[in-house]
């Protein structure tokens, strides 16, 4: 089952012509895991986007995608370890700073 997000108003993602922008792999990461755990009923997308417009607020030159994963972070919290969360993080990193996720 798909969700339809309604991603407009305060929390809206940034867009060019239509297409959702993301300037780095992890941005379009974190948007997919919001997506996926709202299709799969671990929070819907209106608790979710409270948050995040929480998140826009607090820091006035935050990143978008920054605070996305903050409010994202909020979403999760206790539901995953923290030596768990660094692991995949530094995995992450890891993909990121190579620009792909194989080896050379």
């Amino acid at each position: 089952m798909s969700t339809t997000l309604d991603m407009d108003g305060p929390a809206a993602p940034p867009r060019s012509n239509g297409e959702l922008v993301f300037a780095a792999p992890w941005e379009s990461r974190a948007f997919g895991l919001v997506v996926t755990l709202v299709d799969s009923g671990r929070f819907t997308y209106e608790e979710f986007r409270s948050r995040l417009i929480v998140r826009v607020g607090e820091v006035e030159a935050r990143p978008y995608w920054e605070a996305w994963l903050a409010a994202l972070e909020d979403m999760l919290s206790g539901t995953v370890d923290e030596a768990t969360v660094t692991a995949r993080a530094a995995a992450l990193r890891e993909v990121d700073d190579h620009g792909d996720d194989h080896e050379h």
